[in-house]
């Protein structure tokens, strides 16, 4: 069985074909104005499982997830809780928290992270093309996008183009031609209403500002769509095979995107759409600015990495998910089933009661049919609730070979240890045999991070920032040492 996918551009599942071995995975990240909160990791460990299942069928992934550092609602946060006086300052700062919170739940690196800041001559030159070829204009020194020059715009949504409401803030409306337009490139810096909706009580006196930028048109900044087509399309190219996201930005986000990608290249800019489900806590989708999330750090230190994964495989990447705490304690159960049977299981074959030939036949169908139904499973449209059962299944036919008393069937045992290690630690994430619940992997995690930052200020030529960070490393009893092939640490 091949693996099938749900496209939310045809709203059909169709089977999953790529030109080559590799697939070109974007998946839309976060704007870093605020600590990552469960609700966002919900995506970033379906996306994590999307991209384990397609290098267990034998693809290479190239795997780009974008970084939003130009945003009003990061202006907003300038000044606050010593976040920094500047927008890039914030955004440093929350960066921060994404990424711990990214090797904190054991996600598989993607190959690349762009910036938004880091890209914007790229995005302007996407501008121009448009501009060039009639798809958007310039006004009072912003550029818009026309949608009615894009026949197919609306499709991803489902929608007809007409009787859409209105893009972007009112003071937009007298600059555009079509209500419906939205904003390429925004003249005169950050807009202050977008400020005042993010913020908590009255604007101040000076509100801040954010970076802007020179362009043919003044000014600047780029608007919140064309980030991702600018970026996609330098990393990945024109055509990329699947795009990930949550459903709430079918519209207007990636419908946008896909008409502007589309209108100044002629090439299909996304093979496979696939839309994330939201999470839920007390009957409202969680967010940060109805503060009634959970964040990531908080969650990982109550529950742990294995406890935060198994709740996310309780629902399907495209139905909704609750959080609460009897989710939590049924995951928290699920999670302590299946370490019981994996430890059970390896100190079963590492005892003397196993034996070579011994034969449980039972045991030996429940580890074929468990590989079988969580392949099944994963190959319809990832379905990470079956694909879960079919190992818990496999953990209850483990104690109940243990349970029926020695000699041990020790290759049974062995082929049970490895599809726990293959589905449960190579596809799931999950991290078996670990006393500490995967405390050490993810101290070496947390240096690797800040080696990461470490190379992107010396990148950006910030030094001092660097040696700082080196500094602080080797002040924890970190080692760091400079190579040719990069630098190298131990602890």
């Amino acid at each position: 069985m091949t693996l099938s996918v749900t496209n939310t551009l045809s709203g059909d599942q169709e089977v999953f074909t790529v030109d080559d071995e590799e697939v070109l995975l974007y998946v839309c990240g976060l704007t870093v104005s605020d600590d990552p909160h469960l609700g966002h990791a919900r995506l970033w460990l379906h996306a994590d499982v999307l991209h384990r299942w397609l290098e267990y069928l034998g693809y290479s992934v190239r795997h780009v997830e974008n970084v939003t550092d130009v945003n009003e609602k990061i202006v907003a946060h300038i000044g606050e809780r010593g976040l920094g006086d500047s927008e890039p300052a914030v955004a440093h700062s929350y960066l921060q928290s994404v990424l711990a919170g990214m090797r904190g739940l054991n996600l598989l690196r993607a190959e690349v992270y762009p910036r938004v800041s880091e890209h914007i001559a790229e995005i302007i030159d996407l501008v121009e093309t448009l501009v060039e070829q009639g798809h958007a204009y310039e006004s009072n020194g912003s550029v818009y996008f026309d949608v009615t020059t894009f026949d197919r715009y609306g499709a991803l949504s489902n929608q007809d183009p007409t009787e859409l409401d209105p893009q972007g803030p009112d003071e937009e409306l007298a600059e555009k031609r079509h209500p419906q337009d939205f904003a390429l490139w925004k003249a005169d810096g950050v807009d202050p209403s977008a400020i005042a909706e993010h913020r908590d009580g009255p604007m101040p006196a000076e509100p801040p500002t954010g970076e802007t930028w020179e362009s043919p048109w003044g000014p600047g900044r780029p608007g919140w769509h064309v980030e991702c087509s600018a970026m996609s399309m330098t990393h990945l190219g024109e055509t990329i095979d699947i795009h990930m996201g949550g459903r709430d930005l079918v519209f207007p986000h990636h419908e946008n995107e896909i008409a502007q990608s589309e209108a100044a290249t002629g090439q299909e800019f996304v093979r496979y759409w696939l839309h994330n489900g939201l999470l839920q806590t007390d009957g409202e989708k969680m967010s940060s600015s109805l503060g009634n999330f959970t964040t990531v750090a908080d969650a990982l230190a109550e529950y742990g990495v294995n406890v935060v994964r198994t709740f996310y495989l309780g629902a399907a990447y495209r139905s909704d998910q609750t959080l609460s705490a009897e989710t939590m304690a049924e995951a928290e159960q699920r999670w302590d089933r299946l370490r019981r049977a994996y430890e059970d299981a390896v100190a079963a074959c590492d005892g003397v009661d196993a034996r070579t030939k011994a034969d449980d036949e039972a045991l030996r169908e429940a580890v074929a049919a468990t590989r079988s139904s969580f392949e099944t499973a994963m190959n319809d449209d990832l379905n990470v609730r079956e694909a879960m059962t079919a190992l818990l299944e496999l953990a209850s036919a483990v104690h109940r070979h243990l349970d029926a008393g020695t000699p041990y069937d020790y290759r049974g045992l062995r082929r049970s240890v490895e599809t726990f290690e293959t589905f449960g630690e190579d596809v799931f994430g999950l991290q078996f045999g670990t006393t500490t619940d995967g405390t050490a992997d993810l101290a070496e995690d947390l240096v690797e991070l800040v080696l990461d930052l470490r190379a992107a200020e010396r990148e950006a030529g910030h030094y001092d920032r660097a040696d700082a960070l080196r500094a602080d490393l080797e002040a924890l009893g970190v080692d760091v040492e400079d190579t040719p092939e990069g630098p190298e640490f131990s602890l």
